[in-house]
């Protein structure tokens, strides 16, 4: 059977559909530019019409987003970061390490804002397990490269392919660290989450858990959003993202487990903690206990 023969088994309607769709492309991509939306609403006509799969249209269209997020719209907010301190003995930083389940972490001086560099786990294990040894972690250190929130977040993929480094760490306006942002979290606004072999399956109910006494178990990484729509409060999230750094800034110092903390209607009470911070809180609704 020839070429011409064998496209002859396609229904007619399935070549006038593609030649349809070719058409709007083609119109779409002449002349004057059309708008992303005029764009998105053609990919989406084509993942309809079956020519595009649905997980390649939601990596299109990330990719078109992608163009109008900034640092700042995704990354990993100070109150969330896992940084180093660089005076640490070998063994207490493995683990952190060991711990977190990070490869790559910012090590800071005794001021948090002083960011000596970007330490990476497996510099680290050489380090540790070497002869003769680094004496210092500051001999393991690579440059950090520092970013403004504002930047574009395609320019900045664009820079992390080319230099070949995975992290970033942000700074605010008046010279302090904001927060960081690795390649994989640029990479994640695209083709959705990328968990790895450390990421453990998320429940979202599980962020927030009723107890028997009335009381709730609240992960500190609750989007403020999910907290006030789950209790109707009116918590400002202007600032802060997370219920985790919301508490921990009108504490006003990483609290320890126990610490408590009456805000509006709510008493927070740290359920669990570590040296970097707040995992989770005991959350009690005043006019219910």
């Amino acid at each position: 059977m020839s070429e011409d023969d064998s496209s002859s088994t396609h229904p007619p309607e399935h070549h006038e559909k593609r030649r349809s769709w070719l058409d709007r492309i083609s119109s779409a991509l002449s002349g004057e530019p059309s708008s992303r939306e005029d764009l998105v609403e053609l990919l989406r006509d084509a993942q309809s019409d079956g020519l595009i799969a649905a997980d390649t249209l939601r990596m299109m269209e990330g990719a078109i987003a992608v163009s109008d997020l900034t640092v700042g719209d995704v990354m990993i907010p100070r109150s969330q970061m896992i940084a180093l301190p660089a005076d640490a003995k070998f063994l207490d930083l493995m683990k952190m390490v060991v711990e977190s389940g990070h490869s790559r972490f910012p090590v800071h001086g005794e001021d948090k804002d002083e960011i000596l560099g970007i330490l990476l786990a497996k510099d680290l294990l050489r380090g540790v397990v070497a002869d003769n040894g680094p004496g210092t972690i500051h001999e393991l250190l690579r440059p950090a490269v520092l970013i403004p929130e504002s930047k574009r977040l395609d320019v900045l993929l664009r820079e992390f392919r080319q230099s070949r480094n995975h992290m970033a760490i942000v700074i605010d306006e008046h010279g302090g660290v904001a927060g960081l942002l690795t390649i994989e979290d640029v990479l994640e606004q695209i083709v959705g989450e990328i968990d790895d072999e450390h990421d453990e399956a998320e429940n979202p109910d599980a962020l927030i858990a009723a107890q028997a006494d009335g009381q709730y178990v609240v992960d500190a990484l609750t989007p403020i959003d999910d907290f006030n729509e789950r209790f109707g409060a009116n918590f400002d999230d202007d600032e802060y993202d997370t219920i985790g750094g919301l508490v921990t800034a009108a504490i006003g110092h990483l609290p320890e487990a126990g610490e408590e903390l009456t805000l509006d209607r709510f008493v927070f009470r740290v359920a669990s903690a570590d040296a970097r911070r707040v995992h989770a809180f005991h959350v009690g609704v005043l006019g219910s206990l």
